[in-house]
């Protein structure tokens, strides 16, 4: 059994460096994997030196705060993020790898457990660290999964965070977020789910 924790690294320009060598990839959940595969990778006899020229490459797995699209000072990414302690995680990684943006996160409600009322209560705080906060559900989701319905207010009650915009309809919120200007600014889209297919590259 080998151990494996956060390895030490240092954020330049909103990069991520271990070892001098520059990811592209970030976050401490990340980085954690990163560091089991070097350590995978040690065991089968690849020089550590080796393994930090190829990851440098890597840009990470599928939906794990993928980056959709950037420019000089804003980017928009996705993540599957959808539990209370997942978004918590994902939001302070973004965050704390870009400082000196501001962050607007947007999530789906879109397991059985998160559009159910009583579970609701576990994602008080869980977007405090976004400067918007934005919570996406869809009435029909809820039908379909022989739910009972949720209310806005709910929505907003639970999360307790303040200005929390609630949407359930898909195409108000890809205008609203469309009217956002992201200048110095980072989209950041968090779902099991796909915003009731909400095109990200239109936005």
């Amino acid at each position: 059994m080998i151990s494996y924790s956060t390895p030490e690294y240092k954020i330049e320009d909103g990069i991520s460096i271990i070892n001098n060598t520059p990811l592209k990839i970030f976050g401490d959940h990340n980085l954690q994997n990163l560091n089991a595969a070097m350590l995978v990778c040690k065991e089968l006899g690849v020089k550590e030196n080796n393994f930090y020229k190829q990851i440098k490459s890597f840009s990470g797995a599928s939906n794990r705060l993928e980056l959709i699209t950037q420019t000089n000072n804003s980017a928009i990414y996705k993540d599957f993020a959808h539990s209370p302690s997942k978004l918590k995680a994902t939001i302070n990684a973004v965050k704390s790898q870009f400082q000196n943006r501001q962050l607007v996160a947007c999530m789906e409600l879109h397991t059985f457990s998160s559009l159910n009322a009583k579970f609701l209560q576990q994602y008080s705080g869980c977007m405090d660290e976004s400067d918007i906060a934005i919570v996406f559900f869809s009435k029909e989701e809820i039908l379909h999964k022989g739910l009972t319905p949720i209310t806005e207010e709910q929505i907003k009650s639970s999360f307790n965070k303040e200005n929390l915009l609630v949407f359930s309809d898909c195409e108000k919120l890809k205008i609203h977020l469309q009217s956002i200007n992201l200048e110095n600014k980072n989209l950041l889209m968090m779902s099991s789910g796909n915003f009731n297919k909400l095109d990200l590259n239109e936005i």
